[in-house]
């Protein structure tokens, strides 16, 4: 076994250019999950609801099937339908970015890797609609006092954990690690050296 594999085998990166190290088969299964979980709910609220037709479930929340055309808070909703395959072609790369970073993440970096497969599983849930229907279906409504915030799904609500994850990551964790490293590459090394008979 060469010092490159023990290398990779420590760190959770791919001993091959197009192998996947066990780990991120797992968090590929998390972004499954969110797809799946963010199809199902849209499906359930397409079929249930009438279209801005709000159903109250708290006083600050409604379920309001919408149709989003555009990018967040409805960025380019109304640009003529180009916008359609502008967003599919970034996702579609934005995903692959995601993927191969994921794949190449030390194992240690869990919290990165975590955020990676959140945002991963909303971009692909959000393309997918954009591929299906041309636009994506939101419906979490939530308001206060007559003021609402743009209409989200599960999609997005993975998509914004994740990047929290990566912020907190980025700016807490990794100055933590660092610091670790700091400490022990500081620490003194301890040579024994055997009595020297006169």
């Amino acid at each position: 076994m060469t010092n490159e594999t023990l290398k990779n085998e420590g760190s959770g990166r791919p001993a091959g250019p197009f192998s996947f190290p066990p780990v991120a088969w797992a968090w590929l299964v998390l972004s499954a999950l969110v797809v799946v979980l963010d199809w199902q709910t849209k499906e359930l609220v397409s079929q249930q609801l009438q279209l801005y037709r709000p159903v109250e479930v708290f006083s600050w929340l409604n379920i309001t099937l919408a149709h989003n055309y555009g990018a967040a808070f409805s960025f380019l909703a109304d640009a003529g339908g180009w916008q359609r395959w502008f967003f599919i072609t970034l996702a579609s790369v934005i995903s692959l970015v995601l993927l191969v970073w994921l794949v190449r993440l030390p194992r240690r970096e869990w919290v990165t890797a975590l955020g990676l497969a959140l945002i991963l599983g909303g971009a692909i849930g959000n393309v997918a609609d954009r591929v299906r229907l041309g636009y994506v279906v939101d419906f979490i409504d939530v308001h206060f006092r007559g003021w609402h915030y743009p209409a989200f799904n599960v999609a997005d609500s993975a998509i914004t954990c994740g990047v929290i994850l990566l912020l907190v990551d980025a700016i807490v964790l990794s100055r933590r690690r660092e610091g670790g490293e700091t400490r022990k590459s500081s620490w003194p090394t301890r040579v024994d050296s055997a009595p020297v008979s006169t």
